[in-house]
């Protein structure tokens, strides 16, 4: 039951990165520390559609 996610980053507001998360054990959004090519460092990504 693993929905694919988008991790878009805080800084830019670009989609980045695609993940799957489990809906039924996670019940927050998804927040990782991720390399954003545009940004050219480490920001947070959060969880998208």
């Amino acid at each position: 039951m693993a929905d694919v996610v988008g991790l878009q980053c805080t800084e830019c507001k670009r989609r980045n990165y695609v993940t799957s998360v489990n809906k039924k054990k996670q019940q927050k959004k998804l927040e990782k520390k991720k390399f954003c090519k545009w940004c050219r460092m480490h920001t947070l990504h959060k969880e998208s559609k």
